[in-house]
């Protein structure tokens, strides 16, 4: 955890965790601070880069991107042109969700969305297999989400 933050700014981190679109007099409350104060925090942690942003969490399977594919990507060459390369071409391509470097067998780890298989298959042939330094994939198709966490632990 970091010293510059105390209980009151990991009260509030934790409160839009739960909801982003918490209101500063919400926010108030939970803390028992005064909405001045609190929004004087709120835009020191953004400005400290503790809070990113904000945004809706939206639903795949109701959006045409029901299937998450994971994939390993072991590159031909582990060069700094080779490594920029790929990080650039993945940076354009939204089916890319996640891309991780990754140490052990393999470069990179990336998550995927889209469709259906047939979509896929369409995505590798003509899109994963020619990004830059390309030598192997390994692709796991996932049969159940079973968590899917985006808060981080605070108190």
């Amino acid at each position: 955890m970091s010293p510059d933050l105390d209980r009151i700014d990991l009260k509030i981190l934790n409160a839009l965790q739960q909801d982003g679109r918490s209101s500063n007099l919400k926010l108030a409350e939970v803390v028992s601070l005064s909405p001045t104060a609190v929004l004087a925090r709120v835009q020191r942690l953004t400005r400290e880069g503790f809070i990113l942003g904000y945004e809706a969490r939206l639903n795949p399977l109701k959006l045409g991107a029901g299937l998450m594919v994971f994939v390993e990507v072991l590159l031909d060459r582990t060069t700094p042109h080779v490594f920029e390369a790929f990080r650039a071409a993945v940076q354009v391509r939204s089916e890319i969700m996640e891309c991780h470097m990754v140490a052990g067998g393999f470069d990179y780890l990336l998550k995927t969305r889209m469709a259906d298989m047939n979509a896929y298959r369409e995505f590798a042939g003509s899109v994963l297999w020619q990004l830059p330094g390309v030598r192997e994939t390994r692709t796991y198709a996932v049969m159940e989400e079973v968590k899917n966490a985006t808060h981080l632990p605070l108190l």
